[in-house]
């Protein structure tokens, strides 16, 4: 599916003066904040954005200042792990 969106003439050379690739910038940003309101899932996320790694994903995250939540859940998760491994 292609989404057409319309801007003004002059917010859009100024938006595109920031640099980048602005329709890429529009469908990172229309991507991300999906993701943020879970609709949208990691896989998902992945494919639309066209990285062919989860490094890559995890990348983008981190450009972005997006952090996974870590529960107590995933921290005793990790703890059970690790002993089991002898650490």
């Amino acid at each position: 599916m292609n989404v057409t969106v319309e801007i003004p003439d002059d917010v859009a050379e100024r938006l595109a003066a920031a640099g980048g690739d602005l329709s890429r910038r529009a469908l990172e940003a229309l991507a991300l904040e999906e993701y943020k309101r879970g609709r949208l899932t990691k896989p998902e996320l992945r494919r639309l954005l066209g990285f062919s790694t989860r490094a890559e994903l995890d990348a983008f995250f981190k450009a972005h200042e997006v952090f996974g939540s870590y529960t107590p859940a995933d921290l005793e998760r990790d703890r059970r792990d690790l002993q089991r491994l002898g650490f």
